[in-house]
């Protein structure tokens, strides 16, 4: 039978239990066993959850190897939850995820990275626009080495034009501002490899920039073409407004990929800059008074309040870089997360020798 965890939210198919957040053999016996994990987040899409799952299903047993479907309902409020539910109970490979209430995308995949237990996982959307078929072409390119695979969605013309010129200048962009060479950073259907996907912190919007992340990791990374079926059922959740928290992200990756061990070097450098064209401006306005006689406050008051805020703000900023160095330094002191991993018998039996700390 089907377990129910009240607490997380999670049903577990009869092949897979988890109690009061320990593993039971049964679950280690499955972890050890599964291959492909496939992720699919869900809002409001019931009419599309049994196609869904039939196509899936056929999909992976054509594949051959162990797999589950791990889906994952955003706070629906269409009983996609329930019809979930009910599939898990007739099929021990399901396993559905149910969050109180609509947390967003990543929220929800973040919540099907952690409970997801095979060494592939894909990530597709619940809306049958992406084609189940095409898993195996991710699969074949995990296999060849890569890390993670991105699906890049040829546009076709049933887009409206303004959406397809605002993905591509999105895309364009992100690309530019990351380093990572990809052509579609939105698309949701792609394919990880566990240990660096469960290393990645995923929330707000940051599902779109996994691929950037990844990079510090040293990911390898592809793409492959996938096309787009048109929407059968239901309405589509994102429009522009749901798109724009997506740049704020792309600035905090930006910085967390670029400066998060060296802060200084963005605080110092916006500081020192604006400190320099303030001072810039206020030695100008100094010359005119001294040598011209001018009458500063009066002819150029404006100009001199700007050039003390400059100042001030230069100051601050760099004192803040100071701050952040001196935090960057107390994390590493303390023996914080290493930005390397190892991999052998010697050294974690090594590590499994040592004593606990308090």
């Amino acid at each position: 039978m089907a377990l129910f965890d009240s607490n997380s939210g999670v049903t577990y198919g009869q092949d897979s239990m988890q109690v009061s957040g320990e593993m039971n053999p049964a679950m280690s016996e499955v972890r050890e066993n599964v291959r492909h994990s496939i992720v699919v987040p869900l809002y409001n899409e019931r009419e599309n959850i049994v196609q869904l799952y039939e196509q899936l299903k056929e999909t992976m047993e054509l594949l051959g190897d162990s797999f589950e479907l791990v889906f994952v309902d955003d706070g629906s409020t269409d009983d996609s939850a329930g019809l979930l539910r009910d599939i898990a109970l007739q099929d021990g490979r399901v396993t559905v995820i149910t969050l109180p209430r609509n947390s967003g995308k990543s929220a929800a995949l973040g919540a099907g990275f952690e409970v997801a237990l095979g060494d592939y996982i894909v990530t597709m959307d619940g809306d049958l626009q992406h084609h189940s078929s095409d898993i195996p072409r991710f699969v074949e390119k995990l296999r060849e080495g890569f890390d993670i695979v991105c699906g890049q969605r040829l546009q076709h013309s049933g887009n409206p034009w303004m959406q397809r010129m605002s993905n591509r200048a999105a895309n364009w962009m992100t690309a530019k501002l990351s380093g990572v060479r990809i052509h579609d950073f939105g698309s949701g259907f792609k394919a990880y490899k566990r240990e660096f996907v469960a290393q990645l912190p995923v929330y707000g919007e940051m599902q779109r920039l996994i691929p950037i992340l990844a990079l510090r990791q040293g990911c390898r990374i592809c793409e492959i073409p996938i096309t787009i079926a048109p929407r059968e059922h239901g309405a589509s959740k994102y429009g522009f407004l749901q798109k724009v928290p997506f740049f704020f992200d792309l600035i905090t990756v930006r910085f967390l990929t670029g400066y998060l061990s060296r802060p200084m070097h963005f605080f110092g450098t916006a500081g020192i800059g604006a400190a320099f064209v303030g001072s810039a401006i206020a030695f100008w306005l100094l010359i005119e008074n001294l040598i011209y006689h001018t009458n500063v406050l009066q002819e150029h008051g404006p100009l001199m309040f700007f050039a003390t805020v400059l100042i001030l703000s230069g100051m601050q900023l760099f004192a803040l870089g100071l701050l952040a160095e001196m935090q960057v330094r107390h994390f590493h002191d303390r023996g914080g997360r290493a930005s390397y991993t190892v991999t052998g018998a010697r050294h974690l039996a090594k590590k499994n020798d040592e004593p606990i700390r308090h």
